[in-house]
């Protein structure tokens, strides 16, 4: 005696499981795609894109030499409102005689690019007056023929 599988019939409700499933699947790779651009790397904006690609490793190898420099500093909003950065060497001292300038940017671009230079105003601080609010400053430190980068933002 021989069995025979019966054979169900395809039905909507066999039809509607894959077509939520499917769609189910496609909607959740978007949000989980979508929130991992939003919260991660925003990106850089540049003239051209191509030039800055062709830019790119030459970009790596400055930054590269910055970090084996070992200075280090970080930005602050000083007591009377302007911005100040300590700025020490590799052997953890201040940095002296620096000539330190920086681009404040505000960071939705509501405001036009506003350049500063910072004066010494103790053994490896360096200062300049800065409009009140949020901005994203970009600083150029150079001493004895070397320069060295950083990024820091303000409130």
């Amino acid at each position: 005696m021989t069995q025979q599988r019966q054979i169900r019939p395809f039905t909507g409700k066999h039809m509607a499981i894959i077509f939520i499933a499917f769609f189910g699947v496609v909607i959740g790779v978007n949000l989980t795609m979508a929130r991992l651009a939003t919260s991660t790397f925003g990106g850089l904006i540049v003239d051209d894109s191509y030039l800055a690609g062709q830019h790119f490793n030459s970009w790596l190898a400055e930054a590269k030499l910055e970090q084996t420099l070992g200075w280090k500093g970080g930005l602050v909003r000083d007591a009377d409102g302007g911005v100040s950065i300590g700025v020490t060497g590799s052997d953890g001292k201040p940095l002296r005689g620096a000539n330190v300038t920086a681009i404040a940017e505000h960071p939705l671009g509501q405001r036009p690019l506003t350049n500063l230079t910072l004066h010494e105003i103790a053994p490896g601080t360096y200062a300049a007056p800065l409009m009140a609010g949020r901005w994203r400053v970009r600083v150029t430190v150079q001493a004895g023929g070397k320069a060295w980068r950083t990024v820091g933002e303000v409130l």
